[in-house]
């Protein structure tokens, strides 16, 4: 497909229907993260989805209000369906090939942002235990989906 922005993704399986904001990086060179438990956001240095390459969607599990737009991400299984509308009016549905969950300090970089021979879409999350001293999660949740339509 040819670029264009996304502004809603709806995954089914997990109930979720949420706009996209859009995403950078921090000064650090870490994923900026949605200021709030909604909406999702969409790293605007990765390609849009549909396109060559892994577009990234990231959302948190949990806010101080309760559950954010991730909060099941991690129940997603294989063949589990992804839909991301395009500013084009176009849909780009994907199929859930792994969940995988990573300590952070063992994020697999390379794996998520690295290049693809096909469109394919990351969704990222917090996940694992709370670490109450820290005020955050101790690992990440990764969901790799490829373009089917």
């Amino acid at each position: 497909m040819a670029a264009s922005v996304p502004v809603r993704v709806e995954i089914p399986a997990i109930e979720v229907d949420s706009e996209l904001m859009d995403l950078g990086l921090e000064e650090d060179g870490s994923l900026e993260v949605p200021p709030g438990a909604f909406p999702a956001g969409w790293y605007t240095g990765a390609p849009t989805p549909g396109e060559l390459g892994p577009a990234i969607i990231a959302g948190h599990i949990d806010w101080v209000t309760g559950p954010g737009v991730f909060h099941r991400l991690g129940a997603l299984a294989v063949d589990d369906t992804v839909r991301v509308h395009r500013t084009d009016g176009t849909v780009a549905t994907f199929r859930v090939t792994e969940v995988s969950q990573h300590a952070k300090d063992e994020f697999p970089t390379a794996k998520v942002y690295g290049d693809i021979d096909h469109a394919g879409l990351r969704l990222i999350s917090c996940g694992g235990d709370f670490d109450t001293s820290t005020r955050h999660y101790v690992d990440n949740i990764v969901v790799y989906a490829e373009m089917v339509t």
